[in-house]
């Protein structure tokens, strides 16, 4: 059984704030199972936005959800991450997003191996 989206968002929030790093919660979504996006804002017009990973990926045990970072450089401009969080807000209105600042970029989140994919941002520069 999956744990609950807010437990999760409770959780990894809590993880945040153990490590002095400021975190909110933008958007609350639907409690149960609501997809959870999460913005790493480096704090100087760059960030990296991660989400569910396919659930075609799989993972170690003991590792409850994993993700995957939904552009294919490190890090993107702040407001291309912004402008995916809007369409996918249009698409699903019950999606949370959660927000990091780390300069160092740290999203603590178990992410999927990297392969070479397309990107989801076509185009998309760091800046």
């Amino acid at each position: 059984m999956r744990l609950r989206s807010d437990f999760w968002v409770s959780a990894w929030l809590r993880r945040c704030a153990g490590e002095n790093l400021p975190a909110a919660l933008r958007k609350r979504g639907a409690a149960e199972a609501g997809a959870i996006f999460v913005k790493v804002d480096r704090l100087d017009g760059t960030a990296a936005l991660y989400g569910p990973a396919p659930a075609s990926e799989t993972s170690e045990a003991g590792v409850e959800r994993l993700w995957t970072r939904l552009h294919r450089e490190p890090f993107i401009a702040s407001v291309l991450a912004e402008e995916r969080l809007r369409r996918e807000k249009g698409f699903d209105p019950d999606i949370w997003i959660v927000e990091i600042e780390d300069r160092q970029g740290r999203s603590f989140l178990d992410l999927v191996k990297e392969t070479p994919q397309t990107p989801l941002f076509p185009g998309a520069s760091p800046r």
